[in-house]
């Protein structure tokens, strides 16, 4: 049973969750303007056609593609409106990144870097990307090998969406650091227990946001991480 204390934490994460089913809904919500909602459309159209042979995203969440991923991905954007340099880790079928990007496709010196193993994932993210006309640029490597060919810069914000465990995912975001870097990580329900174990190893700030997106969500702005003394990489 549920201690009285965390049913009202859950209430208040339900209450702060907003009811976004479609596209006018996200608009609203954003403020996004209609040349950007078209292009947002025009991906929701282009990943449903692929997903049909390519698994971008879980079948069960596109009945609620505006409230699961397009507005689970501007809320970041929403954290970090002076950001212009992003990094999205293991971007799959373009959430958080691709969103991001399309919104920021029209301010100047805007740019995301999308990082993907999976081919056929990059072949659906570069048609996106060239489609919309997104701020960004497809990589087609593993993490590792796009830090040791130093081909993604520094940015003001890392991003990733059920990539890793926050333990893992430091030790894979951490090449993309600099000192006033901020990763924006989307997490569950199993949150703090993953905060604790990184704690273990690494030293950080941490900001909790709630979501508005997901009632069991939660954001964890990460700065400064840092290996503690001892701790193995």
């Amino acid at each position: 049973m549920l201690a009285r204390g965390s049913l009202k934490g859950q209430d208040r994460r339900e209450n702060s969750v907003m009811k976004i089913e479609t596209a006018a809904d996200f608009a609203r919500v954003f403020s996004v303007s209609h040349e950007t909602l078209e292009k947002l459309e025009l991906y929701e159209r282009l990943l449903l056609q692929w997903q049909k042979a390519v698994n971008l995203v879980s079948p069960a969440t596109l009945p609620h593609i505006w409230q699961r991923h397009f507005a689970d991905s501007a809320q970041l954007r929403a954290l970090a409106p002076q950001a212009r340099t992003w990094v999205d880790l293991g971007s799959g079928g373009g959430f958080p990144g691709l969103a991001i990007a399309i919104m920021l496709a029209n301010q100047k010196e805007c740019f995301v870097h999308l990082i993907e193993s999976n081919s056929r994932k990059c072949a659906f993210l570069s048609e996106a990307v060239r489609r919309t006309g997104a701020a960004a640029r497809v990589h087609n490597v593993r993490i590792a090998d796009a830090v040791a060919k130093g081909a993604v810069p520094a940015a003001d914000v890392v991003t990733a969406r059920a990539l890793a465990p926050l333990d893992a995912l430091l030790e894979l975001a951490l090449p993309f650091f600099g000192n006033a870097s901020a990763g924006l990580f989307l997490k569950g329900r199993e949150a703090g227990v993953e905060i604790a174990e990184a704690r273990k190893r690494w030293a950080f700030d941490l900001k909790l946001h709630t979501s508005v997106s997901d009632a069991q969500g939660q954001i964890l702005e990460i700065g400064k991480p840092m290996l503690r003394q001892g701790g193995e990489q």
